[in-house]
C-alpha cells in the first residue's frame, strides 16, 4: 500500500513513517520542509497523488485557542485534497481525553479536528495516544521554578512514541474505522510520581512539589487523560523505557 504520512518528518510521524517501511508498504513523509504547506494547500495534490492511505500526524504550533484557526485551514484543505485525489483511507492521530478536558483550549481544537474527520469525504480512522514518555521532560520544564519542579497529581497513562506509531499503522493498513481506537501505555502514574521517576532515572537530585495548580494538566479531572476500557494497551513501561534510554546514553 501507498501511504502519505503528513508531519511525516516530525518525532511521531517520522516514527509512523518507519513502522509502515518495516511492514513493507510504501510510506513518504510530507512537511513544510518537504514542499507542503497544509494551510495554503501548496504541494498537497503532488503529496497525495495514487496514496491509498493519508495519515494526519501534525500538531497546531500553538496550544491555546488560535489552534482551532490553524486545524480548520489545515485540516480542511488537506481532506478536501484527499477527497480529489480518490484516497480511501484518512487517518488522524489524536490524544486520548481530549473530550473530557473542556478547559483547555487544544483540546477542544482536537475535538474540532476530529469532528472535521468524522464528516469530511474521505472514509476515517481516528487513533487516539495517550501522552508520550519523550515528551514527559518537556512537560515538566513548564513547570519548573528555580531548582523546584512543581507538577500536578493527574493520572497519566504514557506510551512510548514507537508504541503509539505502530499502533498508528495499523490502523492505517486496515479497513477505516469510521470511528475512534484508543491506545495506552501499561501503568497509570500521578504526574508528579512520574516527575520524580525521571528526576532519579538521571541522576538529577532536584525535589518535585505536588501542586494541583501547576501546569495545563492541571485542567483535568480524575482519570480523564487515562484508559477506558476497550483500550488498547501497549507493552513498553515507563521505567523499562528509561533504563534503556540512559543504559545507551540516549538522554
Amino acid at each position: 500500500m501507498k501511504f502519505a504520512v503528513i508531519g511525516g518528518t516530525g518525532r511521531i510521524g517520522s516514527k509512523i513513517v518507519e513502522a509502515l517501511t518495516a511492514a513493507g508498504h510504501e510510506a513518504a513523509p510530507h512537511a513544510r520542509s518537504t514542499g507542503v504547506d497544509l494551510l495554503t494547500g501548496e504541494g498537497l495534490a503532488a503529496a497525495l497523488e495514487g496514496v491509498d492511505t493519508v495519515i494526519d500526524a501534525t500538531q497546531s504550533p500553538t496550544a491555546d485557542d488560535a489552534s482551532a484557526d490553524f486545524f480548520r485551514a489545515a485540516t480542511g484543505n488537506l481532506l478536501a485534497a484527499a477527497g480529489k485525489a480518490a484516497v480511501r483511507h484518512a487517518v488522524l492521530l489524536s490524544v486520548v481525553g481530549v473530550d473530557r478536558v473542556p478547559d483547555l483550549g487544544y483540546y477542544r481544537a482536537k475535538v474540532f479536528q476530529e469532528e472535521l474527520f468524522a464528516t469530511g469525504p474521505v472514509p476515517y480512522s481516528i487513533v487516539r495516544a495517550t501522552q508520550f514518555f519523550e515528551y514527559l521532560e518537556e512537560i515538566m520544564s513548564w513547570t519548573t521554578e528555580g531548582a523546584t519542579v512543581r507538577l500536578p497529581a493527574t493520572p497519566l497513562q504514557p506510551m512510548a512514541a514507537a508504541d503509539a506509531a505502530r499502533a498508528v499503522a495499523d490502523v492505517a493498513a486496515g479497513t477505516p474505522l469510521h470511528g475512534i481506537r484508543d491506545v495506552a501505555g501499561p501503568d497509570v502514574l500521578p504526574l508528579d510520581e512520574l516527575g520524580r521517576v525521571t528526576l532519579a532515572a538521571r541522576g538529577d537530585g532536584r525535589p518535585v512539589v505536588t501542586d494541583d495548580t501547576a501546569g495545563p494538566f492541571a485542567a483535568a479531572s480524575g482519570n480523564a487523560l487515562t484508559a477506558t476500557d476497550g483500550t488498547h494497551l501497549a507493552l513498553t513501561d515507563y521505567r523499562s523505557w528509561l533504563a534503556d534510554r540512559f543504559r545507551s546514553g540516549a538522554a
